[in-house]
């Protein structure tokens, strides 16, 4: 397994977000985290990144603890991690953000030409600041910065978030691209239509506990789940 998370705990201050909360990952898979806003979903993945220390519980990347190692030290190990936020570097151009992404001595299929094939968009905005582009654009040059690190698991945290439904659409396609190719990724969304077209198994969260899990071909059969955990 690629990655184990087993019954975590996690805290803001003494506020419990994550009650024994346990997820698995495997290569080549995409898995997704659904729930309403302010489950945890983003907790989640803040937990395993160690951006949001888990109090208790076991985090395995690889067979190896990751659990109370600190962010830069994970993302070395290889995990890749696209906030909501769409956090750029607004006065740098597109290829220097993309530089930024680049780490010491990890070397991988990912290279500018490859981003630039996978985001047509970003090449001819290669030279235009990063702070000038649109949602979308800057939502395709996060998730290419973190490709252009050679991560072996990708984290994705509401990607569709505040995007127009062709942004959406175009987004689709690329992580589906994605997944196409063997990456595999962890992708957190409260948009289930998004989420339920390119992922293999779900979790579904609610006040910080899992409340559903299983095979996506089971959810969609699954209306009175559905409605009851995401309203759909």
């Amino acid at each position: 397994m690629l990655l184990e998370v087993k019954q975590i705990n996690t805290f803001y201050g003494i506020s419990h977000i994550l009650f024994d909360v346990s997820l698995e990952i495997d290569k080549g898979e995409v898995v997704c985290i659904l729930g309403r806003n302010g489950v945890g979903k983003t907790t989640m993945l803040r937990s395993i990144m160690g951006l949001t220390n888990a109090r208790s519980g076991s985090i395995l990347f690889s067979g190896s603890e990751i659990r109370k190692k600190r962010p830069f030290e994970i993302a070395r190990l290889g995990i890749g991690f696209v906030p909501e936020d769409r956090i750029i570097f607004p006065e740098l151009t597109v290829k220097e953000n993309l530089e930024m992404g680049l780490k010491r001595n990890v070397s991988g299929p990912w290279t500018f030409d490859r981003v630039y094939l996978m985001f047509p968009i970003l090449e001819k905005r290669q030279g235009q600041m990063g702070g000038t582009l649109s949602g979308g654009e800057q939502q395709m040059l996060t998730i290419a910065r973190t490709l252009m690190g050679n991560p072996r698991l990708l984290l994705l945290d509401e990607p569709s978030e505040g995007l127009s439904p062709l942004v959406v659409k175009e987004l689709e396609g690329q992580v589906r691209r994605l997944k196409d190719e063997g990456m595999p990724i962890l992708l957190s969304e409260q948009n289930s239509t998004f989420t339920l077209k390119l992922s293999d198994r779900a979790y579904i969260l609610e006040k910080g506990e899992v409340r559903w899990k299983g095979e996506v071909h089971e959810l969609k059969e699954n209306s009175e789940i559905l409605k009851k955990y995401l309203g759909v």
